[in-house]
């Protein structure tokens, strides 16, 4: 069977070595065409990779001409340098892909520029069944914020082949300069792929900072913000309508998520009913990020990060004094508006 002609960019960082995902890895090299780890993992971490990837697999460490505050970008910007073809798909360590999958998503970049798929998770313990919950919310507001994405890399170059790595929300600053240099993005929503799940830890470790994300996106922060008030004004006067109006709106929003795109196929009915929790969780917690914002930022790799995004007028602006491109003119391509946050 042949391979795809695509170029597979997975930015890594491990503590320690994962034969999981090592057979992933070692499958892609059979699948696609051309694979690279970027691999920033401590060096015993990385000598153990290294064996295990030795063929058919390019395994290099973050280019220090790229390096930026985000990690992840820092990866992701040395795998797009390297690459040898222009359709690039982009994806964490915990992304499994499948070759059905793969070969859609070259498909549908014939038409377009940038591919957000939908990922859920397999298998579903209980963290990920409740931040399941969250990803029906945004599936209903038009696509949630997957750890894998698909793109023409050549709609970078009047960004100089890159994005802005010094921001907090890298997938919604990715998919904003794409819109700055006038791309294309779609989201189908029936595009299902699988994702590993988060441990406990790692799930109650990320819920403020990805709160902060909707510093990025101004309607969603007010939206969030709101939500805890008017379910303790409710609960404080006695007026249990405006708590179960919240909640029952969230049930509502994941049960029509559910039902996109094939969704009931791979995102559990339990889930529908965890979703008003999550939407009451963020409310609090970007109340959290509130204050973290006002002391100067996030913390992020042993500093504090302020930025969440990048508006679309400002990357616009931001491409045109970097290119040939007139700034009253750029870009055809229209930011979509999936569902929110992570």
């Amino acid at each position: 069977m042949s391979t795809i002609a695509a170029s597979y960019v997975l930015p890594l960082r491990a503590s320690a070595p994962d034969p999981e995902l090592r057979d992933y890895v070692r499958w892609l090299a059979e699948t696609v065409a051309d694979v690279l780890v970027v691999d920033a993992s401590p060096s015993e971490v990385r000598t153990v990779h290294e064996g295990w990837w030795s063929a058919g697999v390019t395994h290099l460490p973050p280019d220090p001409a790229r390096r930026c505050r985000n990690g992840k970008v820092w990866g992701v910007l040395t795998g797009l340098d390297r690459a040898r073809h222009d359709v690039v798909v982009i994806a964490d360590d915990d992304v499994r892909w499948d070759r059905d999958g793969l070969r859609r998503v070259v498909g549908l970049l014939a038409s377009t520029d940038l591919v957000a798929p939908a990922n859920y998770y397999d298998p579903l313990p209980w963290p990920a069944r409740y931040d399941t919950g969250r990803i029906l919310v945004q599936r209903a507001l038009g696509g949630d914020w997957p750890g894998t994405l698909a793109l023409r890399r050549q709609i970078l170059a009047p960004a100089g082949g890159g994005y802005d790595g010094d921001v907090l929300f890298e997938n919604l600053e990715l998919v904003r300069t794409v819109t700055a240099c006038g791309g294309r993005c779609a989201w189908p929503l029936d595009l299902l792929v699988a994702r590993r799940p988060p441990t406990a830890r790692h799930l109650l470790g990320q819920r403020v900072r990805q709160a902060y994300d909707e510093f990025a996106r101004p309607a969603h922060l007010v939206t969030s913000l709101a939500v805890l008030p008017v379910v303790l004004a409710g609960l404080a006067r006695r007026r249990p309508a405006l708590p179960a109006a919240v909640l029952l709106a969230a049930i509502c929003a994941a049960w029509r998520g559910r039902r996109h795109g094939e969704g009931a196929r791979v995102y559990p009915l339990s889930s529908v009913l965890l979703a008003p929790l999550w939407v009451v969780e963020r409310s609090i917690t970007v109340w959290i990020a509130l204050v973290y914002r006002l002391r100067g930022g996030i913390p992020y790799a042993g500093s504090r990060m302020a930025r969440a995004g990048s508006a679309v007028p400002q990357l616009r602006r931001r491409v045109a004094a970097d290119s040939a491109l007139p700034a009253a003119a750029a870009p055809a391509g229209r930011e979509p508006t999936p569902g929110g946050g992570q």
